[in-house]
Formats: structure tokens, sequence, C-alpha cells
């Protein structure tokens, strides 16, 4: 029986940016990783899915955990960079909501997530509901990750592909009801209204973030769309999907940190900090890409992408 030509591309990609000495990871690899990480986090297409592929073509297939999450929180650093005005003005609203102070007079309207006080202050009990509706559903996905065969794997990036494309069409009517009272416009582009995230939309973006854990469906795309499909405009989807983001990768790193040791042995410590280096740089970038498609409303271009790399994945890997 004649194998499959991915497998010679396999050997032929092993070669090339392997060491002959085992499985320990080189430093090209590392940044290739990175690159990999930087781009694939953002980018609605499954990070963990790309590098459980790269790393099954790389024949690193017993890299520990640990080194995924470390490249996760090279991209955490450009979630903080990026969002960081955002992130200052929460961190304002939760020191005076402790020591219960007034509010400034001055507000922004156009902020979804902290332009007012109230705003502020449910979308920082959201993110609580949300990190705790991941964490519930994390327990038990966690479990099938090891197990999970590559086929389902990229299966996962078929299932992201028709969450993208359902609630961008979903958004996209209910923006056209929207706006046809007022005589036309793009009201999701529009200035938002309503006091902020409520409760149920904040549980039910952490039951789909819970979801986007599984190797092969995008965190932030599960997350984008489990925010639309509950009635947040995009851009603040947007935002709020990787604001989300900064306590599940903390908390998955905390899970994993025990392996510190393991990826020292196996990995090294050069890798490690070129994948890092090159996973923040390139992370920084994918997501300033990411926060324009999805202004525009064209996130289920990614699906384009998605389904026939999911299923040639299905049929050769």
């Amino acid at each position: 029986m004649v194998e499959p030509r991915v497998f010679s591309y396999n050997v032929l990609i092993f070669k090339i940016f392997s060491k002959k000495t085992g499985v320990r990871m080189t430093i090209v690899q590392g940044i290739l990783l990175g690159i990999l990480q930087g781009i694939a986090e953002f980018l609605p297409i499954s990070s963990s899915g790309h590098l459980a592929v790269a790393q099954k073509l790389f024949g690193l297939e017993d890299v520990p955990l640990l080194f995924d999450v470390m490249l996760h929180l090279a991209t955490l650093a450009a979630v903080v960079l990026y969002f960081r005005r955002t992130i200052g003005r929460l961190f304002a609203v939760l020191g005076r909501w402790i020591a219960r102070r007034p509010a400034p007079a001055e507000s922004d309207g156009a902020d979804f997530l902290c332009g007012t006080e109230e705003r502020g202050r449910r979308t920082i009990a959201a993110v609580i509901l949300t990190t705790a509706a991941t964490g519930a559903i994390g327990v038990f996905t966690s479990r099938l990750v090891p197990a999970l065969p590559l086929k389902a794997v990229c299966g996962g990036f078929i299932v992201t592909a028709g969450l993208l494309v359902f609630s961008s069409v979903l958004e996209r009517s209910r923006a056209r009801k929207d706006a046809a009272p007022a005589g036309g416009g793009d009201a999701a582009a529009s200035a938002p209204s309503g006091k902020g995230i409520s409760p149920a939309q904040a549980l039910a973006i952490g039951v789909m973030q819970g979801v986007g854990t599984l190797p092969g469906i995008s965190r932030s795309g599960a997350t984008i769309a489990g925010a639309q499909l509950s009635g947040v405009s995009r851009t603040a989807a947007g935002e709020y999907s990787f604001l989300v983001s900064i306590p599940a990768i903390l908390g998955a790193f905390l899970l994993e940190v025990k392996d510190l040791s393991e990826v020292g042995a196996s990995v090294g410590a050069a890798p490690v900090i070129a994948g890092c280096a090159a996973a923040f740089a390139w992370g920084y970038l994918a997501l300033a890409f990411l926060m324009k498609i999805i202004r525009r409303g064209k996130l289920e271009w990614f699906a384009a992408y998605l389904v026939p790399v999911g299923v040639l994945g299905m049929i050769f890997l």
C-alpha cells in the first residue's frame, strides 16, 4: 500500500529543521512554532490545532503542553499591550468599586465595555462569570486533549468555520433589522447602546470559550461567535473575546507550570525564548489585523481557509 505523499513531506521538513539527536527542539523550530502561535492565536483558526499539526510534522509529538502554554503567555503580553487603555480603565473602575468612590463625570458612549461606570462594572462581573464557565468546561475538555487524534483536531477546523459563517450571517441580519427604522446605516458599527455585557451573555460566551479549549476549535473564533450570537455587537465581541483570554491563559499556565523542568529537558531555554519572542511580535500584528477585519464584519473569510485545511488534514493526517 502506497503511503500518502504528506508523509514524505513530513520527512523532508523533519530533515531540514530537526537535529539528529532525538526530539529536542531546535531554535528554528521554536521560532516557526512561535510565529504560528502568534498568528493563529488571534486569527480565528485555532492556534492549538495548528501547533498540534506542526509538532506532528516536525516530529515533536512529545513536547510538553507547558511549551504551548508559554507561547500563549507571549501572545497574552501582546493582548495586554494592545488593549492597555481598556484594561487600565477597567482596573480604575474596579478600584473605585472596591473603595466605593464616585464615578467621574465624563463618559464614552462609544465604548460598550467601559465607556460608563456601570458598563465597566458589568464587564468586570462578566469576565468573572465567563472565566468560571470556561473553567468548568475546561476541566472536562482537558481530559480529552491528550487522547484526541489529529483527524478530530482537523474536524474542529471545520466546526470553527461553521461558527464563523453562522454568527456573521446572523449578526449581519440583526444589523439590517436594527438599521431599517433609522433609515439605513450599519447599526453594528454605530455607537453601542445598552448597559454592557449581561450575565446571560457572559455565561454563553464562557461556554463557547470552554468549547474553544479543544484543539482545532478556535478560542477566539468560538468566543467571538458566542458573543455575536448572544447579541453583542461585533467590535465589542472582538474586544471582549481577547479580554477574557487573559484569565483563561493565566489559568492554563498555572495548571501546567509543574512541567517547567520537563520543558527545559525536552525543549531547551533557547527555543523557548526564541519562540516566545516570535509569538509576541507576530501576535501583536495579527491582533491589529484581526480587529480591522472584525470592524468590517468579514470574519467568515477565514472559513475559506479552515474548510480545505480541515478536509485535507482529515484525509492525510
